[in-house]
């Protein structure tokens, strides 16, 4: 491969300095001054000078100057004039020893040394980097040049012309007449040219986007680019990288860094630092406003030269404004040049000088715990505040690796132990929570062991505990909290209290448990109520209700009555929690509602707590009853992002049945194959998921499987004293298997103990569910009149005067359903139909395609035609409407989502679908679809 033109773009200096030299031949010589930065070609255009002198016949006398000799008096001039056979009888005498002072006749023998040489031929005098020439030489050289303009004698100097943040020395003709002197700076190469040297050092058949990224890196700097050219160099001429790296330690063999080296060498300590500091702002995770006042706060640099030096960069290509006017390197692989080779201490000093400065002008928090991050510890009050800030910020953005690294960092700074036990629970809950199950443990063991507040050491204590139970280890759980209340909360008894009941609620991950504390609760309660508190007497109500021992209403009037009461603030998120699971049960969705909005309000998110997942499972409870299936499945709870687990077999189980509802088996199918049964510990979520699985069995056609599930969903929960039919309908699923598998006498028997069941708790759905599964059950006359009796109740409500309302929706559809069955039957074709026709409306109104696609078929078997699909207000289900009238409002998705406590793509997905039924396209014509029906926003 041929090598690269050497003097792109050089054209003109070149044919000065062939002019210059003839001139100089004639006797008429001069000083030519070549500037420019480093970099940019001023040595490779002195050589070749010298080459086109030397082939004219000229003697060429060379110099190169470095800073290890600017103390040695006439370095410069020694070097042009020492190998000349006359030097030592004109000199004198040897050269001084380096660090004496010259004798006062050396220039004068010097000066007719050179005056010698010129006799006998024209000569060219070649002085490199004369920036670096020691202050002897530089005054015999300004002295020369007013002598030798009758001498046939070209002086070709070289300078460095750069911005620097120390300000330069004068330059050698700054005491020069210009008539003596022609200087010419060398301009960085311009795009075409440098383009002309990457193909040429690599081929025409360099990709477009890879030679501008080559241009990118280089600047247009000959140095720079030749370096990286010799480093992308290729065996295979046609094999180009995909892209340039981003840091040097992809190059080989290291050409572009050493080259980015030398040009910091030359731009001296200052510059350097400026540089480096600039680097280490331009971070693309956390990238600082890296204006000129903070460069120099960070590399103590005078604030008066940095914006031109910004300025200059800029100009040669080594630095761009980004977007937003912030000055950043010009690529990567630049920036990580100039930070490689930089010592690890200065460079964490650099960052911690940063920080001050940022924090100093009032920047954000997060931008001045970017710095501390790359800092060592600065053992200041300041950075450990700035550093919990910013992971405040981050979880409340739902960044929690970002939390994670400010929390860890933080942990490097001195605290007190009470902060200290604050700082580690906070951590160890987001570990366990984004890393793997077991991540967090250890902090919150740690933050057990330091001493501090009793209430801290609760935080942490809970925050445990749940960790344990929700890797099955309930009991654990719990003794760690029973020996927290017995060894260090003496004369705290609200906190004992919150002990209390955070071991009642982590029990019920284990059978044996659960027994063990709810017996201790109930006799407790029973003699000293104050001593569980008001949300451990809620736990007692939420325990009668689930036994079958109290009736929705009495339990709504008891906990509406504890809610009332004053609550220990601790506390008050377990009654908050309890208090929204029981109104739930009770078909009291919108207050239900209201108070896991509120126990999620006062909840920090980033703490392991056990009513945390409670809420958000009454949440998707909610919703499931509602029909909400979009909802269900949009809940991020289904999965744990941190190894793949289920975080919330109760929400996976709804998805499940979601996705049998709407239509989707196959996916239901996947979804709940992929629960590793082997692996999840005793709770009461699992009960859910074989409830959720042999839904899915039964609607593919295997009752013998999903009956299975269903008598081991049962059984689990007996052994829990779970009785009631509120926490999962068994019985009544159950009984429907036993009649497709021709067992009525069974299914009869658990139709019958479902009812009684209802009865007690005395709610529209339980009971209208349990009264047509009897109905269905029992056939004939009887029958129907059971099933005549459940659509009443879930049209009406339990007294028959006041309306059920949305939560029986999902209850009522196969109500319907089984009404028309049986009434096809007894040769009721006429209202069969009827039956039929509503089920089929309000199933698509709910978006539940499964009993939509039941009772179309019912229809068809009863001779009529199927449903015209329902469009229009009346088409929304009770979550599309809900989310149009706010956004007819004006609301943003981002807002809809945040008062709703949805993800915002479930806001997305029902606005898709209500603009469907609609017949809109876009958000401003909701107000006026919905006002056409009278359901005006």
């Amino acid at each position: 491969m041929c090598g690269p033109e050497p003097l792109l773009e050089r054209r003109e200096p070149l044919e000065l300095l062939a002019n210059e030299a003839a001139r100089a031949r004639t006797g008429a010589g001069r000083l030519v001054l070549l500037r420019g930065a480093t970099g940019t070609g001023r040595t490779a255009l002195l050589e070749a000078a010298a080459d086109h002198a030397a082939a004219n016949g000229m003697r060429v006398l060379r110099a190169r100057c470095s800073p290890e000799h600017t103390s040695v008096p006439f370095d410069t001039i020694f070097q042009l004039l020492s190998h000349s056979p006359e030097f030592d009888q004109a000199a004198g005498e040897e050269p001084d020893p380096p660090g004496t002072p010259p004798h006062r006749g050396r220039p004068a023998r010097l000066w007719r040394l050179l005056h010698s040489h010129a006799a006998e031929s024209p000569l060219l005098v070649a002085v490199d980097d004369v920036h670096f020439a020691d202050d002897s030489s530089r005054r015999w050289l300004v002295e020369a040049v007013r002598r030798i303009d009758r001498l046939p004698v070209l002086l070709v100097v070289t300078e460095r012309s750069q911005y620097d943040i120390d300000p330069p020395a004068d330059g050698l003709a700054h005491a020069l007449s210009p008539a003596l002197v022609h200087t010419r700076t060398l301009a960085p190469l311009s795009r075409n040219a440098a383009a002309e040297l990457v193909r040429s050092a690599h081929g025409g058949g360099a990709p477009p986007e890879w030679v501008d990224a080559c241009l990118t890196t280089g600047a247009g700097n000959p140095l720079l680019l030749r370096a990286l050219l010799d480093d992308l160099r290729s065996p295979d001429p046609a094999g180009f990288p995909a892209a340039l790296p981003d840091t040097c330690a992809a190059l080989y063999a290291g050409t572009y860094s050493a080259a980015v080296s030398w040009w910091l060498d030359s731009a001296g300590p200052a510059t350097t630092e400026v540089a480096r500091a600039l680097a280490a702002l331009d971070d693309a995770d956390t990238p600082a406003s890296a204006d000129a006042e903070l460069l120099a706060r960070t590399a103590g640099a005078d604030p008066a030269r940095v914006p031109g030096w910004l300025t200059a960069m800029t100009c040669l290509g080594l630095l761009c404004p980004d977007p937003e006017g912030r000055p950043r390197y010009a690529h990567p692989l630049l920036r990580d040049a100039v930070l490689a080779g930089w010592a690890t201490a200065p460079r964490q000093a650099a960052h911690r000088r940063a920080a001050e400065a940022m924090l100093h002008r009032g920047d954000h928090a997060e931008a001045v715990a970017g710095q501390l991050l790359r800092s060592g510890p600065v053992g200041e009050a300041w950075a450990t505040g700035v550093l919990l800030d910013a992971a405040d910020l981050a979880v409340r953005a739902d960044r929690s690796d970002d939390a994670l690294a400010y929390l860890r960092r933080a942990l490097d700074e001195p605290m007190p132990a009470a902060r200290r036990t604050v700082v580690l629970t906070e951590l160890g809950s987001l570990e366990y929570a984004t890393v793997r199950s077991t991540a967090g443990i250890p902090r919150l063991a740690e933050a057990m062991r330091l001493p501090g507040p009793p209430r801290e050491r609760v935080h942490a204590a809970v925050a445990l505990g749940t960790a344990l139970a929700r890797r099955g280890e309930a009991r654990a759980a719990v003794d760690v909290l029973r020996g927290l209340r017995d060894e260090h909360l003496t004369g705290h008894p609200d906190l004992i209290r919150t002990v209390q009941t955070a071991s009642a609620l982590l029990s019920d991950h284990d059978q044996g448990v659960r027994q063990e504390v709810y017996r201790w609760l109930r006799e407790t309660a029973e003699g000293s109520p104050s001593l569980v508190g008001t949300a451990g007497q809620a736990l007692l109500v939420r325990y009668e209700a689930t036994a079958g021992l109290t009736s929705a209403a009495s339990a709504m009037h008891r906990v509406r009555a504890l809610l009332a009461q004053p609550a220990d603030p601790l506390a008050e998120v377990f009654l908050l929690g309890t208090a929204a699971a029981v109104a739930q049960w009770a078909d009291q969705l919108d207050e239900a509602e209201r108070l896991v909005r509120r126990g999620l309000t006062g909840q920090r998110t980033s703490l392991l707590h056990p009513m945390h997942l409670a809420l958000l499972n009454v949440r998707i409870d909610i919703a499931a009853t509602r029909g909400s299936y979009d909802e269900v499945l949009a809940a991020p709870e289904v999965w744990r992002p941190a190894d793949g687990r289920a975080e919330s077999p109760n929400a996976l189980a709804h998805a499940v049945i979601a996705l049998v509802e709407t239509g989707r088996p196959a996916e239901a199918a996947h979804l709940a194959d992929g629960f590793d049964l082997r692996n999840t510990h005793d709770s009461w979520e699992l009960n859910r998921f074989f409830y959720a699985r042999g839904l899915l069995r039964a609607a593919t056609d295997d009752p013998a499987a999903a009956l299975d599930d269903f008598l081991e969903c049962g059984r689990r929960q007996s052994a829990r004293d779970v009785a009631s039919p509120i926490v999962t309908p068994w019985r009544t699923a159950a009984a429907a298997c036993h009649l497709a598998l021709g067992r009525p006498h069974e299914a009869l028997a658990l139709a019958e103990q479902e009812l009684c069941l209802a009865n007690t708790w005395n709610t529209p759905r339980v009971l209208g569910r349990a009264l047509s599964t009897l109905g269905t059950a029992t056939g004939g006359r009887r029958g129907l009149e059971l099933g005549d009796r459940a659509v009443r109740v879930l049209r009406q409500g339990v007294d028959g005067t006041q309306p059920a309302g949305e939560p029986v929706e999902t209850e009522l559809i196969p109500a319907l359903v089984a009404q028309g069955r049986g009434l096809a039957a007894a040769g009721e074709r006429a209202r069969a139909r009827d039956a039929f026709r509503e089920a089929a409306e309000r199933a698509e109104r709910l978006g539940a395609v499964r009993l939509h696609t039941v009772a179309e078929a019912a229809l068809r078997d009863g001779g009529a035609r199927r449903t015209a699909s329902l469009t229009g207000p009346r088409a929304l289900t009770a979550g599309e409407r809900r989310i149009a009238e706010l956004a007819a409002q004006s609301r943003t998705n981002t807002e809809i989502a945040e008062l709703l406590h949805l993800a915002r793509r479930t806001v997305e997905t029902h606005l898709t679908s209500t603009y469907r039924k609609l017949g809109i396209r876009r958000r401003s014509e909701l107000g006026a679809a919905l006002a056409n029906t009278g359901e005006s926003a």
